[in-house]
């Protein structure tokens, strides 16, 4: 089976490569550059492709080859080694699974050796020296004909050869630069680029050249910064002249046409702008400035100058006082000029008497000019001053314009802001300080007592320091007590007040003695709270009734507390049936139970002022208003107490789901998802009229109830 197998198998062939050979180009006398393009590749890889060279006619890749790369496509070839003056036979070739294969040949003739070179124009010349050069365009490619040595030959006459004066600048062809030097000013150069191989010395054309004269062209820059010892000059030096500048600056004196055997200045050297600083000099006194410079050709100068020197006097101007304090001021002062002389010292003198001197008070204010502003201290309150600047130099001591001021007193200017948040037990006021009368306030609040014309002796708060507005939080007040306040201030002079106002503290206390906070809801004030009285306000017991059967028979006052037990008075209060506040004594003085018409004018204050929970002012949706943001159960219904507890309780009503004792077997009903409240309103013989609250509702809602009911009572101020 094997041997049919492999009888049947058919042998591969392969084509070979189709290539055409690309024109010689770049030919020097030993290299050239040749290359092919191979347009198919016979159906197998190029593996091989290059060009093949020889001095016979068809040259095959038993003679000189490139081998570049496989694959198709086109490619260049550098052929090295060639002789000089010779014709060459090339083709391209390509190798693959089908064999080798040639381009069509072409021909091809080395260059003959030679060398020859171009000039390169004369440059940064100077009168010593200059920049030549040459560019050898052909050194030959050769070992045996490179150029050995190469430069630039000058003389001052024609046609100058290796034999004068010359550069060696390296050995091979293209591009140098030469540094001719140690010329003569004034001179006519003639100059050769050179290239010297084992075939001897060939020259490039003659150009020339003349140097510079060494001239130096400058110009003095005008004089500034005229003071009354120095100033400022300067020069600028355009040339050279072609010989190095190695000293330059500028030259003065009190005569005409000064050099540098007088006074001068050492800039270093080069061309360019330079500034000099003139020093040593008599004030008011006139001088002739010229620049000059140094090179190996001698001293040039610019143009001469003149100037006079300042005279030394201060030109300063004193400001009206300032940020006047009862014990220090403030005073501006403008140096507009020293008079040529620096100010080494500066600031203002004052007495209590006119012309004040720096042998009286003064401040020292650094130097220099300017403006700058003088903190005078130390001073006494009430007090009239006069102030002068001054300013010192190496002249003297001048002085500006006198000034006057008078010192503050140091009472401070303050009124009592309008009393606020009026608690049961706390309130806001403070004050607003306009001005400190001069003396820094450090201390500063409210003072109140139960007597007029409170101090800080009495009770107070402290409120920071300065003078502005500043609010004060009084706490630990008594209940319906009336207080006397103040505000404040303390600086240094000592403690000053502002009017006088009155307030009453909101709340009650029953005939238990339980105090009440309470709250303002529009015209009317309540509790916040439910009553907890366990006596009438005529100081008669109200019966407890704790037995179920004894309450739902009861039809004369009676209360109880939550599930009969008083530990629960302080979150819920008492519970009431409403024979008991039908004697119109459940109530301490001054307050009462609500009517139904106290309720709904709360009710409709709330609606018609945006405490529906939606913010609306229509409809009764002000349950969460009222009721407080614990205790309560929760509720997935939006709008409804038990929704976001957090958002509840924004009349300050603070309601608690305190529930009911009822009628029928006397047992305790509601507690944690409603409440209801008492109104002294009958509704027949056998019901009242009371409100409450659930925590699934969203309304205040009104509804009749058995008088023999026990439900927590709120009192309304009487007005």
């Amino acid at each position: 089976m094997s041997s049919i197998l492999n009888s049947c198998v058919k042998e591969e062939t392969f084509s070979k490569a189709s290539i055409e050979t690309s024109q010689v180009t770049s030919v020097t006398e030993a290299t050239a550059i040749c290359g092919g393009l191979i347009s198919t590749d016979g159906g197998s890889n190029v593996t091989t492709r290059g060009v093949c060279w020889s001095t016979t006619p068809y040259p095959t890749i038993e003679n000189d080859t490139t081998i570049d790369n496989g694959g198709t496509g086109s490619f260049i070839s550098l052929l090295k080694g060639l002789t000089p003056s010779t014709t060459y036979f090339i083709r391209a070739y390509a190798v693959n699974k089908g064999g080798v294969v040639y381009g069509l040949q072409m021909t091809f003739t080395t260059k003959t050796f030679s060398i020859t070179t171009t000039p390169i124009a004369i440059s940064f010349v100077t009168a010593t020296s200059a920049i030549g050069g040459g560019n050898i365009i052909s050194d030959g490619d050769s070992s045996s004909l490179t150029v050995k040595a190469r430069g630039v030959c000058w003389n001052t006459f024609p046609s100058p050869t290796i034999e004068n004066c010359k550069t060696i600048d390296g050995v091979g062809g293209g591009r140098f630069t030469s540094k001719i030097d140690s010329l003569k000013a004034f001179t006519t150069y003639y100059a050769r680029a050179y290239a010297t191989n084992v075939n001897g010395t060939i020259y490039g054309n003659e150009v020339t050249f003349n140097t510079q004269s060494g001239v130096v062209v400058l110009e003095t820059i005008a004089t500034s910064a005229i003071m009354a010892y120095t100033a400022t000059s300067g020069g600028m030096i355009s040339s050279d002249g072609g010989a190095a500048v190695t000293a330059r600056g500028i030259c003065w004196s009190t005569s005409s046409t000064p050099t540098v055997a007088n006074i001068k200045t050492d800039n270093g050297g080069s061309i360019g702008s330079y500034t000099s600083s003139m020093t040593g000099l008599t004030p008011g006194t006139t001088y002739f400035v010229r620049s000059y410079a140094i090179n190996g050709v001698g001293t040039s100068y610019g143009n001469e100058v003149t100037f006079s020197t300042q005279n030394g006097v201060v030109g300063l101007t004193t400001s009206a006082a300032s940020s006047i304090t009862a014990y220090a001021a403030s005073c501006s002062t403008t140096i507009s000029s020293d008079g040529g002389a620096a100010v080494t010292s500066r600031g203002v003198c004052w007495n209590t008497s006119s012309e004040p001197t720096i042998s009286n008070n003064k401040t020292d204010n650094g130097s220099g000019i300017g403006s700058y502003v003088s903190s005078i201290t130390g001073l006494t309150p009430g007090t009239t001053y006069y102030v002068r600047s001054y300013a010192t130099n190496n002249v003297g001591t001048s002085y500006g314009n006198q000034v006057t001021f008078t010192t503050l007193s140091g009472v401070v200017n303050l009124v009592t802001s309008a009393i606020s948040s009026i608690t049961t037990f706390s309130a806001n006021s403070g004050g607003t300080i306009s001005s400190d009368g001069g003396a820094d306030v450090i201390a500063r609040g409210v003072c109140w007592n139960t007597t007029s014309a409170p101090t800080i002796l009495n009770s107070m708060t402290t409120n920071g320091s300065g003078i502005g507005n500043f609010t004060s939080s009084i706490t630990g007040l008594s209940p319906c007590t009336t207080y006397y306040i103040r505000s404040y201030a303390t600086n240094s002079v000592g403690t000053s007040y502002g009017n006088e106002l009155t307030f009453t503290t909101f709340g009650v206390v029953d005939i238990d003695g339980n105090v009440y906070s309470s709250v303002k809801i529009g015209t009317q004030e309540w509790m916040v709270e439910n009553l907890k009285t366990t006596k009438f306000n005529d100081g008669t017991s109200i019966p407890y009734v704790t037995n179920n059967i004894d309450w739902i028979n009861l039809s004369t006052p009676g209360y109880c507390f939550l599930m009969n037990g008083a530990i629960v008075i302080k979150t819920y209060g008492a519970y009431y049936n409403w024979y008991t506040l039908n004697t119109g004594k459940l109530a301490p003085k001054g307050w009462h139970v609500p009517t139904n018409a106290d309720w709904t004018t709360l009710e409709n204050y709330l609606i018609a002022n945006g405490y529906n929970f939606d913010g609306t002012v229509s409809e009764n949706k002000i349950a969460k208003s009222l009721a407080a943001q614990t205790v309560w159960s929760t509720s997935i219904y939006t709008g409804t107490i038990g929704n976001f507890l957090s958002d509840n309780n924004k009349s300050g009503f603070s309601g608690l789901p305190s529930g009911y004792r009822g009628s029928f077997n006397g047992s305790f009903d509601g507690v944690g998802i409603q409440c209801s409240w008492w109104s002294s309103t009958a509704f027949d013989q056998s019901s009242a009229w009371n409100r409450y609250l659930s925590f699934e509702g969203k309304s205040f809602y009104i509804n009749q109830a058995g008088k023999s009911v026990g439900i927590p009572v709120r009192c309304i101020r009487d007005l």
